[in-house]
C-alpha cells in the first residue's frame, strides 16, 4: 500500500480538508433587527391587509367543524384494556389518564386526562431576504381548535404522523427545507415544551431554516417581516401559538446589560428549583381517572372545572386531508396570562416563575408572572388565589402596555384562549420581596433561556414573542 493511501486511510477517497468556520452567524440579531424595525405603513385596522387576506383564504376552502361524540368518532375507539381514547393506526396522539403527586411542602395530588404524544413534530419558519431584509413565510393555516378557524401559522407545522403522510393525504408543502432535502442555512433547531398542564411530555422542534433560493408562496402564504407579524400580534387571535413559540426562539447575542441578577445565579436558581420540587407523574388508564366521568359523548368533571374532552368531526379543503375526527381538550374558562413589568435603572425587568405542571419533563420551566383561569379559582378566598392574578385583574388601563387575546394550541384544543398582558408593576409590587418561586429577569436573559430549549414554558415563550416583534413597548411610561 502506497504512503499516501496510508494517510488518507484506506483505498477510499480521500477526507476533505477540515476548514474552521463561525460558531454563529454574526449578523444574524442585527438583520433580525432591522426586520423588527420593519412595519407596514398603516399599523390601525388591518396592517398590510393582511386580515382581508386571511378572510379571502379562509372563504376560499371549506371548513366546517362539528361536535361530535366521543364514542361515534371514525377512526377512534376506547381501547378495552385501559380505556385509554385512541387512533386505529396507532398514531397521531392518544387520550390517557395521568396521576401527578407535587410535593412542595404540603404535598398536592391529582388525577385528570391528559394528551399523550410522543412523537416529536416540526415547527419550522423559512426566512429569505427581500431588499436586504429578513422575512418569514407564513401560512393562512386552518385549525379545527380557533373560534375563526384560520391564524397565521408557521410555514411548516406537522406532527412526524402528518408529514410521514400516516394520514395518507397530500405532502406537507415547504417540509424539504426543515428535512435537510433543501439546502439552508439553519439558524435554529431547538426542542420546545407545549402545555405541561394538558400534554404528557410533549416536544417539538422549533426551526428557523434562511434560504436564498427563489421561494413562490403558494396562495395560502405570505411573505411577513418581523415587525409586521409584531403589528399583527396586536390583534385577537391572528397569530396562532406555534408561529408564537417559534419566534420566541430565535437566536439573540449574548449581552453585557446589566440586571438584577446574574446569568450564573439565575441558572443556580432555576437548577434548586428543580430539584427541591418533587413531582410524580404516572400513567393510568383514562377509564380509572378519579374525579371524572364519561357520560353524554363527553369526559368531563362534575363540578365543571378545568376542562372537558369532547369530539369534533372536520372538513377542511386546504389542509393535507379534507376531512377528519378527533377529540380535543376544551377549557371551561378563558385563561389569563400575564408579566409584571418594572425598570430598574432605566433597564426592563420582567418577574417570572417557576412553575411545577405534570406534564413538563424536567420539572420545572420557567413561567409569566400569573398564569391562570379565574374561573377555576373563583371558590377559593383570595389568599388561596394564585399570587398577582388579582392584581393583574384589577390594574388600571394605564398600567397595561399589551392585551391581546390569543388562542393556545388549535390542532388539539377547541376554543382555548387567554388574556396575554403586560402590565406595569405599581410600587408596592416591585419594592415587596416576591415569593421564593419569582424572580425578576430582564428581556434578553428570558431570550437566551428560551433559545436554549425546554427552559421557558409556552405561555411565556407567547409574551417573549410579542417582545422580540416589537408588539409592546417596553420603554417607562
Amino acid at each position: 500500500m502506497t504512503p499516501a493511501r496510508l494517510a488518507r486511510g484506506g483505498t477510499g477517497p480521500a477526507a476533505p480538508v477540515p476548514r474552521l468556520v463561525p460558531r454563529a452567524d454574526a449578523s444574524l440579531p442585527q438583520r433580525l433587527a432591522a426586520s423588527a424595525a420593519r412595519t407596514f405603513p398603516d399599523d390601525q385596522g388591518d396592517p398590510g391587509g393582511v386580515l382581508r387576506w386571511l378572510a379571502e383564504r379562509a372563504a376560499a376552502h371549506a371548513f366546517t367543524v362539528r361536535r361530535t361524540p366521543l364514542d361515534a368518532l371514525d377512526g377512534w375507539s376506547f381501547s378495552p384494556e385501559a380505556g385509554d381514547l385512541v387512533h386505529h393506526t396507532g398514531g397521531f396522539f392518544q387520550i390517557t389518564g395521568l396521576a401527578a403527586e407535587v410535593g412542595e411542602g404540603a404535598v398536592r395530588r391529582w388525577e385528570q386526562p391528559v394528551i399523550r404524544q410522543p412523537e416529536t413534530g416540526i415547527l419550522g419558519l423559512l426566512v429569505k431576504e427581500f431588499d436586504g431584509v429578513p422575512h418569514f413565510l407564513l401560512q393562512a393555516k386552518m385549525e379545527p381548535g380557533n373560534r375563526n378557524l384560520v391564524q397565521l401559522s408557521p410555514t411548516v407545522q406537522a406532527t412526524r404522523s402528518n408529514y410521514a403522510r400516516l394520514h395518507r393525504g397530500s405532502p406537507v408543502r415547504y417540509l424539504e427545507y426543515f428535512t435537510g432535502q433543501a439546502p439552508g442555512l439553519v439558524h435554529t433547531d431547538v426542542l420546545q415544551s407545549e402545555h405541561g398542564s394538558w400534554f404528557h411530555g410533549k416536544r417539538n422542534r422549533n426551526m428557523l431554516v434562511e434560504t436564498g433560493d427563489d421561494v413562490p408562496a403558494h396562495d395560502d402564504f405570505r411573505w411577513l417581516t418581523l415587525g409586521q407579524i409584531g403589528q399583527l400580534l396586536r390583534s385577537d387571535n391572528v397569530v396562532n401559538m406555534d408561529t408564537r413559540t417559534v419566534l420566541a426562539s430565535l437566536p439573540v447575542p449574548h449581552t453585557v446589560e446589566p440586571a438584577l441578577h446574574s446569568d450564573a445565579e439565575l441558572l443556580s436558581w432555576l437548577s434548586s428549583e428543580r430539584t427541591r420540587r418533587a413531582l410524580s407523574a404516572r400513567r393510568v388508564p383514562l377509564s380509572e381517572v378519579a374525579g371524572w366521568r364519561r357520560g353524554d359523548g363527553v369526559i368531563a368533571r362534575p363540578d365543571g372545572h378545568y376542562f372537558r374532552v369532547v369530539g369534533v368531526s372536520v372538513s377542511a379543503g386546504s389542509r393535507e386531508v379534507s376531512g377528519w375526527s378527533q377529540p380535543m381538550l376544551e377549557p371551561t374558562g378563558t385563561g389569563v396570562v400575564a408579566f409584571l413589568l418594572r425598570h430598574v435603572e432605566g433597564v426592563p425587568h420582567l418577574l417570572v416563575r417557576a412553575r411545577v405542571e405534570a406534564g413538563f419533563r424536567d420539572v420545572v420551566e420557567l413561567g409569566p408572572t400569573v398564569q391562570a383561569t379565574p374561573r377555576n379559582w373563583e371558590r377559593l378566598p383570595l389568599a388561596e388565589q394564585p399570587p398577582y392574578l388579582a392584581a393583574v385583574r384589577r390594574a388600571p388601563r394605564r398600567r397595561v402596555r399589551y392585551r391581546a387575546v390569543h388562542s393556545e394550541e388549535g390542532g388539539r384544543f377547541l376554543n382555548a384562549e387567554s388574556h396575554y398582558l403586560f402590565v406595569a408593576a405599581d410600587e408596592s409590587q416591585w419594592r415587596r420581596r416576591p415569593p421564593d418561586d419569582f424572580r425578576w429577569v430582564t428581556p434578553a436573559q428570558l431570550s437566551l433561556l428560551a433559545a436554549r430549549g425546554m427552559q421557558v414554558n409556552v405561555q411565556a415563550r407567547t409574551l417573549l414573542a410579542c417582545l422580540r416583534s416589537g408588539a409592546v413597548p417596553l420603554d417607562p411610561a
